[in-house]
């Protein structure tokens, strides 16, 4: 089923975190980042926000990504109405 989430194309900041319990870094670093059955990947402003995201399942991890070079790679960003990428 396709659910319209009204999200409109954003230009990202230069960084964006995306925070995951340890145990998945492997399997990240590996394979990339995955949506694991939800709409998007989800990324943080920031590393505080991203830590509190990996440490809801167990010990976090937290990674930075290049976002303006996704960008201009090519790569559509979006940003919901509570602040997540």
């Amino acid at each position: 089923m396709l659910v319209d989430l009204l999200l409109e194309p954003a230009e990202p900041p230069p960084l964006l975190y995306h925070g995951t319990p340890e145990r998945n870094l492997e399997a990240i670093l590996r394979g990339g980042l995955q949506s694991m059955g939800r709409h998007h990947v989800h990324l943080s402003p920031d590393e505080a926000t991203a830590e509190e995201a990996g440490q809801r399942r167990g010990r976090p991890v937290v990674l930075a990504m290049d976002a303006r070079a996704m960008r201009r790679d090519g790569w559509e960003f979006y940003r919901s109405g509570n602040g997540v990428w």
